[in-house]
């Protein structure tokens, strides 16, 4: 199902003091380390025991990305009695975050998928409800193909699937994945002051760059500045970047829009109509593979709905969750239905 919101009732004031970022540790896995941040459910007497969600974000993202979206799923929520509450637990992908670098070196999307995979095995609560944005969205759309049994539901968030019609922020990433190219500008953006940095990745990522709130600003400035003295930031990003874009040349059964055709757990994907890196058109074909599909467009929302329309987002998960408690089935897919409300 496709539809398009425009909800008057999604206006969301800037918070006077943010939510914290989540507590995190650090996990050892098989093959290297993970770092996760947690907010646990918060459950009220008799009710149903709260389910696991695992949060993956996109490039250049990290753990905190979810920190509004996880204060919200993780309670109880008078508007839908039928959605569980989420017990709910945000991974740095390896070499982003605060998540050491790869140990094999490897940061292609089926690597990330393989690291998440592995991440869910270990902490034995599969399977989880999968919630990713951009990059992670394309990760995630592989770990629900390929491994089934670690996937209860998928919601996607302006996921990152192969779109070779030309735009220009989507174009200025490719650049960066030049062997010859990548390098340089990465060593030329690590001069620009941070502010500037940070002040730009906003304006890319949100429609509307007022709602992101003043502290959070401070935050990101200073985590920019962190990352400039690890050896391994740039490596991570240039290469989960070339593999995202290489990515989009394949072709058959080896492409993410093949995966998209296997994936047999409910899904839900939500599109931001002023997405300047993922073009929202990539709604209507993401409507047609998924099989049984959810898909919205939120109108006025750039690449981070997550971040820019929290309440909305969760109101969205929270009615796609309990649509498939009650009715025990994947949404129909039924075409494009612009309303009002949803």
């Amino acid at each position: 199902m496709l539809q398009v919101t425009n909800d008057p009732d999604s206006q969301e004031p800037v918070p006077r003091s943010p939510t914290p970022p989540w507590p995190g540790r650090l996990v050892s896995l098989p093959n290297g380390q993970l770092f996760l941040r947690s907010a646990p459910a918060v459950t009220v007497p008799g009710a149903e025991p709260a389910e696991p969600a695992l949060f993956i974000h996109g490039l250049g993202g990290s753990s905190t990305n979810w920190t509004d979206l996880m204060d919200l799923l993780s309670r109880p929520s008078d508007a839908h009695l039928v959605a569980p509450v989420l017990d709910c637990t945000a991974v740095d992908l390896p070499g982003f975050g605060f998540s050491p670098p790869a140990a094999d070196g490897r940061y292609t999307i089926s690597a990330h998928a393989e690291a998440v995979a592995r991440l869910i095995e270990q902490q034995g609560n599969g399977p989880v409800h999968l919630i990713s944005n951009s990059m992670g969205g394309a990760v995630g759309t592989r770990l629900a193909a390929r491994r089934p049994d670690l996937v209860r539901s998928l919601v996607l968030i302006s996921p990152a699937l192969p779109d070779l019609r030309p735009r220009p922020l989507p174009l200025r990433l490719a650049v960066a994945t030049v062997p010859a190219v990548g390098p340089r500008l990465m060593e030329w953006l690590r001069k620009q002051p941070a502010e500037s940095r940070t002040d730009h990745t906003i304006s890319d990522l949100f429609n509307d760059p007022a709602l992101f709130h003043p502290l959070r600003r401070d935050a990101e400035i200073a985590e920019v500045l962190r990352r400039d003295g690890l050896p391994y930031a740039n490596i991570a990003l240039v290469l989960s970047a070339r593999s995202l874009v290489l990515e989009y040349f394949k072709v058959g059964r080896s492409s993410l829009w093949h995966d998209a055709t296997t994936v047999r757990a409910p899904v839900l994907i939500l599109h931001g109509s002023h997405d300047r890196l993922v073009n929202p058109v990539m709604a209507g074909k993401a409507a047609r593979a998924f099989r049984g599909g959810r898909v919205l467009v939120l109108s006025g929302v750039g690449h981070v709905a997550m971040m820019e329309r929290p309440a909305v987002v969760a109101r969205e998960i929270r009615s796609f969750l309990d649509w498939v408690r009650v009715r025990g089935a994947r949404p129909a897919s039924t075409g494009r239905r612009p309303t009002g409300r949803t």
